[in-house]
């Protein structure tokens, strides 16, 4: 048996992040299925903040005009949503890039109510919020669409929502970002693997299991 501790650094209006984290899951599956019977590997995941964009207004706009104004052309950026649909569609997943974006602290302080109820609910709301955004038109800034992305993710709505209009969790985030600063990490996603070992970016099932290998073998005493 080995344990797993993966620290995921990202921003929830990453589509590579988004990407990342199903081939994550996809890894993870593969990788307990070909453990040996009467072994269990556990995998305790958490979400740590990270600006892609630190200035980014609360007053959202439309994904598709925002990230226009960074490549120079609609066309382009229309090219480039296109291979990523076809590229999350391998993997489950229905990027329609309709979704309003602006400025992430709260979605990420809503990651933190997560956490207080425990891994699996962080990791659920996670899934949810990004769902929200990548696949269903939603607006990152949103509290009620943050809300009801936390209940599906497990989360009190009214809880949420009184958290979300609190200044709870922001100083967590900041500490975060901060640290991953601290980290080096300059683009996400960033995959931390017991403390040690890196994934950087939206990688191959295969790459997360090697490197789930080398710390398997390092945690038992076998080397790297």
């Amino acid at each position: 048996m080995a344990n797993f501790t993966i620290k995921i650094i990202s921003d929830n209006v990453c589509p590579f992040c988004y990407l990342g984290k199903a081939r994550l899951d996809r890894a993870i599956s593969a990788f307990r299925n070909a453990t040996p019977k009467g072994e269990t590997d556990n995998f305790t995941i958490s979400w740590h903040a990270f600006y892609l964009d630190p200035y980014a207004s609360f007053e959202s706009e439309p994904v598709r005009q925002h990230v226009a104004r960074k490549f120079g052309s609609l066309s382009r950026v229309d090219a480039i949503h296109e291979r990523l649909a076809q590229t999350g569609a391998e993997e489950g997943l229905n990027f329609t890039f309709k979704g309003l974006v602006g400025n992430t602290r709260d979605s990420h302080r809503l990651v933190q109510l997560g956490r207080s109820k425990g891994n699996a609910t962080e990791n659920k709301v996670v899934s949810e919020i990004m769902k929200m955004f990548f696949e269903e038109g939603g607006d990152i800034t949103s509290i009620d669409d943050l809300v009801k992305a936390a209940e599906r993710g497990g989360l009190d709505s009214t809880e949420a929502k009184e958290w979300l209009l609190s200044d709870n969790g922001k100083r967590e985030v900041e500490q975060e970002v901060n640290e991953a600063v601290k980290l080096g990490v300059t683009s996400v996603p960033t995959f931390i693997i017991n403390e040690k070992y890196r994934v950087q970016g939206a990688q191959s099932v295969a790459e997360f299991i090697k490197q789930f290998t080398r710390a398997k073998a390092a945690e038992q005493g076998q080397g790297e």
